[in-house]
């Protein structure tokens, strides 16, 4: 199936990697007009049985550029293959949701946070914290003393997981902060082109905690209610006939989130059939030293696939 003729002239595969090009958002806009007279019905329209949801985590200049702080390698590629699926079944999605990650400069995973209990110097970027190197006072808080040694014990207490210090990303208000020009162009397209509206998603707002799957955070802070799961939003998804799950990274915050989704529905098996992973619309981060990160994925997305999430690709039609 072709991409949709209002858009197909106008989208083209380069345009992912001119990131400071700016969104050609009206041309956008007229190109969901014209697809409304040409016969594409609104969203509102579409048949209980059919309503589909697509998720787009975190497709931002941080993460998606080359060069960005965070770039995951194979991002332009991914966005690429996703906008070309998006474009061709753009007319039978029902529900555009897309996350924005969202950081202020004072971040418990920023080295702002936290100096060497010896030297005083802060953390390199991607540095793990362990609670047993905060209990020797080799690394130390530079605020929210207790409130952060307790965390990096509950981080590795319920998540498994070790506090990493990632670079400065995604900081509200910055370039790198937004989504990458092509994505808010389809979203804008679809927007017209249905006659209905995305839901845009904020997560990690809260400075105390880490947010990887963008139904809540890593460790709930009860200052900040936007950490406890989002419980309204994943009913409200999973509602949806068909979701499908695209994004970056792969190995991080699309993981996080479908494990999020798997976790809340996992004993509805009905449900948990309707979500789609878009295989080659996500990469993982590149490998660290003791990571393994897209081998530690694919182990999660098969035992995933065990309680019934599907893999799809981009060039498979919709069921």
């Amino acid at each position: 199936m072709p991409m949709h003729p209002t858009v197909a002239k106008l989208y083209q595969e380069r345009d992912i990697y001119q990131g400071d090009a700016p969104a050609r958002i009206d041309t956008f806009m007229q190109a969901g007009l014209d697809a409304r007279r040409q016969g594409v019905r609104p969203a509102s329209a579409d048949p209980h049985e059919k309503r589909i949801a697509v998720i787009l985590v975190d497709y931002q200049n941080d993460f998606v550029m080359p060069g960005a702080p965070l770039a995951v390698p194979g991002a332009p590629a991914d966005v690429t293959r996703f906008l070309s699926w998006f474009y061709t079944h753009g007319p039978a999605i029902t529900t555009v949701y897309a996350s924005l990650d969202t950081h202020l400069p004072q971040h418990i995973f920023f080295r702002s946070w936290w100096r060497h209990g010896q030297t005083g110097l802060p953390p390199k970027d991607f540095t793990e914290i362990t609670r047993e190197e905060v209990d020797r006072g080799i690394w130390v808080p530079t605020r929210e003393v207790e409130w952060s040694r307790n965390y990096v014990h509950l981080l590795e207490q319920n998540h498994r997981r070790r506090l990493m210090i990632w670079p400065y990303h995604a900081l509200e208000g910055t370039r790198g902060h937004m989504l990458v020009a092509p994505i808010s162009e389809a979203i804008t397209w679809h927007s017209i082109a249905r006659d209905t509206q995305p839901v845009f998603i904020t997560k990690g707002q809260t400075p105390r905690t880490e947010y990887y799957g963008i139904f809540g955070a890593e460790v709930q802070d009860d200052q900040d209610p936007k950490s406890r799961l989002n419980t309204v939003l994943l009913e409200a998804l999973m509602k949806h006939d068909l979701v499908y799950v695209a994004g970056e990274a792969k190995s991080h915050c699309v993981l996080e989130s479908e494990r999020q989704i798997v976790d809340r529905f996992e004993k509805q098996p009905n449900i948990m059939s309707r979500l789609h992973f878009l295989i080659d619309c996500a990469s993982s981060i590149a490998d660290a030293p003791g990571h393994y990160y897209e081998r530690e994925a694919e182990e999660w997305l098969k035992k995933f696939e065990g309680q019934g999430v599907r893999r799809a690709r981009s060039t498979d039609p919709l069921p």
